[in-house]
């Protein structure tokens, strides 16, 4: 007995859905071919690939989870296969899926999906949102091709390049008296209220920083929101520290707010394209990284009129 494609593909379908008949509404067949692919993949491959427990769906096993890793990618390429072929002599064409660190989304993807979508119309690209250690795990599993990260908690496997550099802030109601005195150093806040940004790995990453001048924060507030984080802070509820700077000066309220160098000598934070290590990465993935190093070499992009505005107020990224 061979493997085949569509086994793999039955056997993926199956692993997203967490039941077979999930897996056979995504993939328009009944539910018996599905649980008869899967059940050939397993003798196949002599391994069992789920444990079927009766009205609690499927539970993925160890075995199940490498083998996951291998199909994705396998299935991918075979993807690109028909599509080039289709294609022969065009463009590339086919789907492209990448992950993104939460905070970062805002600032990157409208940029990245629009200029990619420009140079590769017929690559059909979409992304997902995560924590650092959510997105390694998907990359590893397969489940996106690249991701856009911080260089903080990178897990064994994961290859990266930096694609640019930024600098942590601190962020201030505008009506602080310290907003006057730039750069503002952190031992001049450290016994004032803080409000924590706490989408991991921030609050770690802050808080070493912070350790590392011999400051213990009082944190006040956390939340996963980088927006609340702004909201909150703009209504003078304490002081933040956040890496990323949105083009508007203001909370989601409209509440004014400063953005203040670091006195103190602190790392940068680059922001890195990463991928599996053992990944033969697809003609997709390759042109979404050569994008993504010649769009973000300087940071962001962002509209035309909103450079204007921050070449104004001399923010940076």
């Amino acid at each position: 007995m061979t493997l085949s494609l569509r086994q793999l593909r039955f056997f993926v379908a199956a692993a997203d859905a967490g039941t077979i008949a999930g897996a056979a509404t995504r993939e328009h067949i009944s539910q018996s071919t599905i649980a008869l692919a899967i059940s050939e993949l397993e003798r196949t491959l002599g391994v069992q690939l789920f444990l079927r427990r009766q009205a609690k769906g499927l539970t993925i096993t160890q075995a199940g989870l490498a083998v996951l890793a291998d199909a994705r990618p396998l299935l991918a390429h075979a993807d690109e296969l028909v599509s080039s072929a289709r294609n022969l002599g065009g463009e590339l064409s086919g789907n492209l899926i990448v992950g993104c660190y939460t905070t970062l989304a805002p600032f990157l993807m409208p940029g990245v999906l629009e200029g990619f979508a420009a140079e590769h119309p017929t690559v059909r690209l979409s992304f997902l949102e995560g924590t650092q250690v959510e997105l390694q795990e998907k990359l590893l599993y397969g489940s996106c091709e690249m991701a856009l990260l911080y260089d903080l908690d990178l897990q064994p496997g994961i290859q990266q390049e930096t694609l640019y550099i930024t600098r942590p802030h601190v962020l201030l109601p505008r009506t602080h008296p310290l907003t006057g005195q730039a750069p503002v150093s952190l031992h001049d806040l450290a016994d004032e209220p803080m409000i924590m940004l706490d989408n991991p790995p921030s609050r770690h990453y802050f808080t070493e920083l912070l350790a590392s001048l011999g400051i213990r924060p009082v944190i006040r507030h956390t939340t996963s929101s980088f927006e609340t984080v702004r909201s909150l802070v703009a209504r003078g509820l304490g002081y933040s520290l956040l890496i990323q700077r949105p083009a508007s000066g203001v909370s989601h309220e409209g509440v004014p707010l400063a953005e203040c160098e670091i006195r103190e000598e602190v790392p940068d934070m680059p922001v890195l394209l990463a991928w599996p290590a053992r990944a033969n990465l697809t003609r997709r993935a390759k042109a979404f990284a050569d994008f993504c190093r010649r769009s973000l070499a300087a940071g962001p992009a962002q509209p035309e009129k909103s450079r204007q505005g921050q070449v104004s107020r001399g923010a940076r990224h």
